[in-house]
């Protein structure tokens, strides 16, 4: 039997990515909740609220990504990759409902428009762009599932700021304020198309389904094609939270390997997996004649 451990001493770098993220979005919150009273726009004070659930989304985040960090124990045996999961799961569900809040200010304003302060909207809107805009750089560098749902989180509100701009211009010159909730809907939409996609890749994590299917079946073939095996079965592929995967996997032999067969076989082993860059893997190797103690699951 083999096992195998993977470590990265660069998961670090989402935590300080987070970090920022977290801080200047909270700050802007502010700011936007400030500015929003200024204007009078109901508008900047319903993303203002979106913000503070991104802000609360951001913070929660930050601090799972610390924990998911920390090394296994009894406990959690595999460590606590996994909580990165369960910030994903919350931050997508925090980011729909707050869509859900913008649609719900939005829609009824198609009916009732209101004219917002034009110069303050502009102001916020640049401001708005260029800290929200900066964080989202920040993370488009993270690779993990919870980087990418907060990702979304601040792209819609740089997407949100740029309708505002381009409103509060057209609005200097024009007495269109239908145009706010008709922007705001529309990016609003896109965004949580976008969502979705995300929160169903982390709830199919959730239930340990395979992270990608051609990965799995290329395993499959470079464990089949090793020599001296005969047969692979319960190859099980999944994922702790996206990035760092664990494969168990049982091989059969064709005959009893002596010690240097046997040491060989798992040499061989370690370089058809290594370029899979797999974090746990686990492997059981069966005699010809041997019963598979697991051949009921």
């Amino acid at each position: 039997m083999g096992h195998h451990h993977g470590h990265d001493h660069s998961k670090d770098m989402p935590s300080s990515r987070l970090g920022w993220a977290f801080l200047l979005n909270f700050v802007f919150t502010i700011i936007e909740f400030i500015g929003g009273i200024l204007t009078n726009s109901t508008a900047i004070l319903a993303d203002a609220v979106h913000d503070l659930g991104d802000s609360m989304s951001l913070g929660l985040a930050w601090v799972l990504n610390k924990l998911g960090n920390k090394e296994a124990n009894h406990s959690f045996t595999y460590g606590y990759k996994r909580l990165n999961l369960v910030g994903a799961f919350i931050n997508a569900v925090v980011l729909i409902a707050g869509s859900a809040w913008i649609l719900a200010t939005a829609i009824p304003r198609l009916w009732d428009p209101q004219m917002p302060v034009a110069d303050g909207m502009i102001a916020l809107a640049v401001l708005g762009i260029a800290v929200n805009g900066f964080a989202a750089y920040k993370l488009s560098k993270g690779k993990t599932l919870n980087e990418r749902v907060i990702n979304w989180h601040l792209l819609e509100d740089v997407l949100g700021w740029v309708a505002v701009l381009i409103v509060g211009v057209v609005l200097l010159f024009v007495d269109w304020p239908i145009l706010d909730p008709i922007l705001s809907i529309a990016f609003t939409l896109f965004i949580l198309l976008n969502v979705f996609r995300n929160l169903w890749a982390t709830l199919k994590l959730f239930v340990q389904a395979s992270p990608d299917k051609k990965t799995y079946q290329a395993v499959a073939d470079s464990l089949q094609e090793l020599p001296n095996i005969t047969s692979v079965h319960h190859l099980h592929f999944w994922s702790l939270d996206g990035e760092s995967h664990v494969l168990t996997a049982h091989l059969v032999l064709s005959h009893n390997l002596d010690n240097h067969e046997r040491c060989e076989l798992k040499e061989r082993i370690d370089s058809a997996l290594a370029k899979y860059q797999l974090s746990h893997t686990t492997i059981e190797l069966e005699h010809p004649d041997e019963i598979c103690r697991d051949r009921t699951t």
